[in-house]
Protein backbone atom coordinates (compact mmCIF):
# COMPACT_ATOMS: atom_id res chain seq x y z
CA UNK A 1 0.00 0.00 0.00
CA UNK A 2 1.05 3.59 -0.34
CA UNK A 3 2.67 5.69 2.36
CA UNK A 4 -0.41 7.89 2.53
CA UNK A 5 -2.23 4.94 4.14
CA UNK A 6 0.51 4.81 6.75
CA UNK A 7 0.22 8.56 7.26
CA UNK A 8 -3.51 8.22 7.85
CA UNK A 9 -2.91 5.48 10.41
CA UNK A 10 -0.23 7.58 12.11
CA UNK A 11 -2.59 10.58 12.36
CA UNK A 12 -5.37 8.45 13.81
CA UNK A 13 -3.05 6.89 16.38
CA UNK A 14 -1.55 10.22 17.42
CA UNK A 15 -5.10 11.44 18.09
CA UNK A 16 -5.75 8.37 20.25
CA UNK A 17 -2.48 7.74 22.06
CA UNK A 18 -0.59 11.00 21.61
CA UNK A 19 2.81 11.61 20.03
CA UNK A 20 4.64 9.64 22.72
CA UNK A 21 2.39 6.63 22.28
CA UNK A 22 2.88 6.76 18.53
CA UNK A 23 6.67 7.05 18.96
CA UNK A 24 6.61 3.87 21.08
CA UNK A 25 4.65 2.11 18.35
CA UNK A 26 7.07 3.29 15.65
CA UNK A 27 9.97 1.98 17.71
CA UNK A 28 8.25 -1.36 18.24
CA UNK A 29 7.51 -1.64 14.51
CA UNK A 30 10.96 -0.33 13.56
CA UNK A 31 9.47 2.19 11.13
CA UNK A 32 10.35 5.79 10.61
CA UNK A 33 9.91 8.67 8.18
CA UNK A 34 10.83 6.51 5.15
CA UNK A 35 7.66 4.43 5.60
CA UNK A 36 5.41 7.50 5.45
CA UNK A 37 6.26 9.00 2.07
CA UNK A 38 2.80 9.45 0.57
CA UNK A 39 3.45 8.26 -2.97
CA UNK A 40 5.89 5.45 -2.14
CA UNK A 41 4.59 1.91 -2.47
CA UNK A 42 5.11 -0.47 0.47
CA UNK A 43 4.44 -4.15 0.93
CA UNK A 44 0.92 -4.86 2.21
CA UNK A 45 2.45 -6.98 4.96
CA UNK A 46 3.96 -3.86 6.54
CA UNK A 47 0.59 -2.09 6.52
CA UNK A 48 -1.19 -5.07 8.08
CA UNK A 49 1.56 -5.37 10.71
CA UNK A 50 1.15 -1.67 11.53
CA UNK A 51 -2.62 -2.06 11.88
CA UNK A 52 -2.26 -5.17 14.08
CA UNK A 53 0.29 -3.42 16.32
CA UNK A 54 -1.94 -0.35 16.60
CA UNK A 55 -4.84 -2.62 17.57
CA UNK A 56 -2.73 -4.27 20.26
CA UNK A 57 -1.68 -0.86 21.61
CA UNK A 58 -5.35 0.20 21.80
CA UNK A 59 -6.30 -3.21 23.24
CA UNK A 60 -8.90 -3.86 20.55
CA UNK A 61 -9.27 -6.56 17.92
CA UNK A 62 -7.68 -6.16 14.52
CA UNK A 63 -11.08 -6.13 12.78
CA UNK A 64 -12.26 -3.32 15.08
CA UNK A 65 -9.05 -1.44 14.39
CA UNK A 66 -9.52 -1.81 10.65
CA UNK A 67 -13.09 -0.56 10.94
CA UNK A 68 -12.02 2.42 13.05
CA UNK A 69 -9.22 3.16 10.61
CA UNK A 70 -11.62 3.04 7.64
CA UNK A 71 -13.84 5.59 9.31
CA UNK A 72 -10.84 7.76 10.17
CA UNK A 73 -9.45 7.42 6.64
CA UNK A 74 -12.36 9.41 5.19
CA UNK A 75 -11.56 12.34 7.48
CA UNK A 76 -7.84 12.04 6.71
CA UNK A 77 -8.48 12.06 2.96
CA UNK A 78 -10.75 15.12 3.30
CA UNK A 79 -7.99 17.06 5.10
CA UNK A 80 -5.27 16.02 2.65
CA UNK A 81 -4.47 16.39 -0.99
CA UNK A 82 -7.47 14.30 -2.03
CA UNK A 83 -9.96 16.60 -0.31
CA UNK A 84 -10.81 18.50 -3.45
CA UNK A 85 -11.27 15.24 -5.38
CA UNK A 86 -13.71 14.05 -2.73
CA UNK A 87 -15.71 17.25 -3.14
CA UNK A 88 -16.27 16.47 -6.82
CA UNK A 89 -17.07 12.78 -6.33
CA UNK A 90 -20.68 13.30 -5.30
CA UNK A 91 -23.14 15.51 -3.47
CA UNK A 92 -25.08 12.61 -1.96
CA UNK A 93 -23.96 9.33 -0.46
CA UNK A 94 -25.40 7.33 -3.36
CA UNK A 95 -23.83 9.59 -5.97
CA UNK A 96 -20.49 9.46 -4.14
CA UNK A 97 -20.46 5.66 -3.94
CA UNK A 98 -21.54 5.45 -7.57
CA UNK A 99 -18.51 7.54 -8.54
CA UNK A 100 -15.89 5.80 -6.37
CA UNK A 101 -14.47 3.85 -9.29
CA UNK A 102 -14.00 7.13 -11.19
CA UNK A 103 -12.23 8.58 -8.15
CA UNK A 104 -9.96 5.55 -8.05
CA UNK A 105 -9.16 5.98 -11.75
CA UNK A 106 -7.93 9.49 -10.93
CA UNK A 107 -5.81 7.98 -8.15
CA UNK A 108 -4.26 5.59 -10.70
CA UNK A 109 -3.28 8.56 -12.85
CA UNK A 110 -1.34 10.00 -9.91
CA UNK A 111 -0.09 6.60 -8.68
CA UNK A 112 0.12 4.16 -11.62
CA UNK A 113 1.05 1.15 -9.48
CA UNK A 114 -1.98 1.56 -7.21
CA UNK A 115 -4.09 -1.56 -6.69
CA UNK A 116 -7.46 0.07 -6.17
CA UNK A 117 -10.69 -1.68 -5.24
CA UNK A 118 -13.93 -1.46 -7.17
CA UNK A 119 -17.27 -0.35 -5.75
CA UNK A 120 -20.51 -0.90 -7.66
CA UNK A 121 -23.73 0.64 -6.38
CA UNK A 122 -26.10 -2.26 -7.07
CA UNK A 123 -29.22 -0.73 -5.51
CA UNK A 124 -30.04 2.76 -4.28
CA UNK A 125 -33.44 3.11 -2.68
CA UNK A 126 -32.57 6.31 -0.83
CA UNK A 127 -32.67 4.90 2.70
CA UNK A 128 -31.10 1.59 1.69
CA UNK A 129 -28.17 0.92 -0.62
CA UNK A 130 -26.46 -2.25 -1.70
CA UNK A 131 -22.83 -2.02 -2.78
CA UNK A 132 -20.52 -4.65 -4.25
CA UNK A 133 -16.88 -4.31 -3.28
CA UNK A 134 -14.14 -6.13 -5.14
CA UNK A 135 -10.41 -6.18 -4.44
CA UNK A 136 -7.42 -8.38 -5.05
CA UNK A 137 -6.60 -7.83 -1.36
CA UNK A 138 -8.32 -10.26 1.00
CA UNK A 139 -9.50 -9.44 4.49
CA UNK A 140 -10.16 -5.71 4.19
CA UNK A 141 -13.92 -5.92 4.61
CA UNK A 142 -13.86 -4.40 8.14
CA UNK A 143 -11.94 -1.44 6.68
CA UNK A 144 -14.64 -1.06 4.02
CA UNK A 145 -17.37 -1.05 6.70
CA UNK A 146 -15.47 1.79 8.37
CA UNK A 147 -15.13 3.65 5.06
CA UNK A 148 -18.88 3.53 4.53
CA UNK A 149 -19.46 4.66 8.13
CA UNK A 150 -17.04 7.52 7.52
CA UNK A 151 -18.99 8.46 4.39
CA UNK A 152 -22.22 8.44 6.40
CA UNK A 153 -20.51 10.91 8.76
CA UNK A 154 -19.24 12.98 5.83
CA UNK A 155 -22.76 13.42 4.52
CA UNK A 156 -24.23 14.10 7.97
CA UNK A 157 -26.20 10.85 7.99
CA UNK A 158 -26.86 8.25 10.63
CA UNK A 159 -27.13 4.64 9.68
CA UNK A 160 -25.64 1.20 9.68
CA UNK A 161 -23.38 -0.80 7.43
CA UNK A 162 -23.51 -4.56 7.19
CA UNK A 163 -21.60 -7.09 5.13
CA UNK A 164 -24.45 -9.18 3.73
CA UNK A 165 -22.73 -11.62 1.41
CA UNK A 166 -19.96 -12.49 -0.95
CA UNK A 167 -19.43 -11.59 -4.58
CA UNK A 168 -16.64 -12.93 -6.79
CA UNK A 169 -13.46 -11.29 -5.53
CA UNK A 170 -15.17 -9.41 -2.72
CA UNK A 171 -18.21 -8.76 -0.60
CA UNK A 172 -21.65 -7.20 -0.73
CA UNK A 173 -22.61 -4.50 1.75
CA UNK A 174 -25.91 -2.98 2.80
CA UNK A 175 -26.02 0.62 3.95
CA UNK A 176 -29.19 1.62 5.78
CA UNK A 177 -29.83 5.29 6.52
CA UNK A 178 -31.86 6.15 9.62
CA UNK A 179 -34.39 8.95 9.79
CA UNK A 180 -35.95 11.10 7.09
Amino acid sequence: MYGMIHRGLRDMMIERVGPEGWAELEQHLQVGPAEFISLNLYDDELTIRMIASAAAKLEIGTATMMRDFGRSWVQFAERGSFGSMLSFTGRTLGEFIGNLDRLHQAVIVAMPQARVPSFVLVEDHGQRMVVDYRSDRAGLEPFVVGLFEGLLDRFGLRGSVLEIGEVPGGARFEITIEGP
